[in-house]
Order: C-alpha cells, then sequence, then structure tokens
C-alpha cells in the first residue's frame, strides 16, 4: 500500500496553530499596543474566533476572555499568560466528549 505524495507547493500551512500560537498570530496582524482592555481587544480583532484544538473547534475570543479575571493586560506577554489555561481547558473538555473522541479518530 502506497501513500501519497505530499502536495507540491500550495498555499497550505505546513502547521495549524491553535490557542495563544493563533492568537498570538492574530494580535500582531492588527497591531495591538499595550496596555489594552479586554473590551478594546475584542473590537480590535473583531471578536475573532479563536481555534482551541487541531480539530478545529473555536471560541470567540470575547467568551475566553470572560474567563480571565483581569480586564486589562499590561503586555502581550501577560494576556497570552492569562489566556492559555482557558484555551487548556476548552481543547480538554471538547476532547473528553464522544464527539471530540469521533474527530480525534477520523484522518481528516
Amino acid at each position: 500500500m502506497a501513500a501519497r505524495p505530499p502536495p507540491q507547493g500550495g498555499d497550505e500551512p505546513d502547521t495549524l496553530e491553535f490557542g495563544i500560537a493563533a492568537l498570538a498570530e492574530d494580535l500582531s496582524k492588527a497591531d495591538v499596543s499595550y496596555p489594552v482592555t479586554d473590551d478594546e481587544l475584542v473590537r480590535r480583532l473583531d471578536d475573532v474566533a479563536v481555534p482551541y484544538n487541531a480539530a478545529g473547534g473555536t471560541v470567540r475570543l470575547s467568551e475566553a476572555l470572560e474567563s480571565v479575571p483581569q480586564s486589562r493586560f499590561a503586555s502581550k506577554a501577560e494576556l497570552l499568560d492569562q489566556l492559555h489555561p482557558v484555551f487548556e481547558e476548552y481543547r480538554r473538555s471538547s476532547s473528553n466528549n464522544i464527539l471530540g473522541q469521533l474527530r480525534a479518530l477520523l484522518p481528516f
């Protein structure tokens, strides 16, 4: 049995980013300046849907920020540090349900 060779070139990314890695890219593109409030972040990023797992699960930035105990962030690092456990909890929760387990088994 042979495997299909990888596509040559193309626009497909080599890696799939989710959680704080995906949000960090969105923050860089939006050129956010710090300190920043959660309301300003949601507005600047148009309440982006942030992927939290490789299966394509997403959460709106506003919803993720509701789980963070503060509403003002002095730096990008502080923001990402506060959001990391939130995205991890979404990832864990999605893998515990039946649908999440089935998605993990499928090759696509």
